[in-house]
């Protein structure tokens, strides 16, 4: 259908609000692009849809489908917040995205706590590593009753407790260390790049890629 003066009005405010939603969710250039692409998008649905029952029903029937300029912009934002932090494979972008997801899907909230428990375990061996080499005599592994229960510094330890280990508790320490910022990092990407995928596939996006 060929819009009326009414129509055109009622589209360019659905795309203003669009504007300002994208430039509030993703970078200038990200949301003039989006905003073409939706545009171009909304443009050709409304140029294949027929006026019935009338000119403002068929409209609105079309915006509708898309969804709020809100909605889309959300959906643009997580894409391109996932696009970066799986290209890139970087710490902030991928943390960006993994905060993004914490706050607005269960999955993600889920999988920021399993990345926070990976990355202090890391961090934790790293302390056990340079805290040996600096009070080495009050880091290793403690006994009870002549059975090894934890890898650990203990400044106050009981009378006459020492623990066992030497320097190799460094190595060990710095292996923990190196393999638990490796699985959480390759996890974490792994995650995001899955997600991305299921991303695609939902309407707003999925219409504007292939039409519908």
């Amino acid at each position: 259908m060929e819009l009326s003066e009414t129509g055109r009005s009622r589209l360019n405010g659905y795309l203003f609000l669009l504007r300002r939603s994208l430039r509030a969710a993703v970078p200038r250039q990200a949301a003039e692009d989006a905003l073409r692409e939706i545009e171009s998008h909304l443009r050709d649905r409304i140029a294949a849809t027929a006026a019935f029952p009338d000119e403002r029903t068929s409209l609105e029937h079309v915006l509708a489908q898309l969804g709020t300029p809100l909605r889309v912009a959300q959906a643009y934002a997580a894409e391109h917040t996932l696009n970066d932090a799986v290209a890139s494979g970087r710490t902030i972008p991928m943390a960006r995205a993994i905060g993004h997801l914490a706050v607005t899907t269960v999955a993600g909230f889920l999988v920021a706590e399993l990345v926070f428990i990976g990355y202090a375990t890391a961090f934790s061996g790293l302390v056990l590593a340079m805290a040996k080499l600096i009070v080495p005599d009050r880091v290793g592994f403690w006994f009870d009753n002549g059975v090894p229960v934890r890898l650990a510094m203990d400044l106050t330890p009981p009378p006459g407790e020492d623990p066992a280990g030497g320097y190799w508790v460094v190595v060990i320490g710095l292996a923990i260390a190196v393999a638990f910022t490796m699985l959480t990092t390759r996890g974490a990407k792994r995650f995001l790049g899955w997600y991305r995928l299921r991303l695609a596939t939902r309407p707003v996006l999925r219409g504007i890629r292939t039409g519908y």
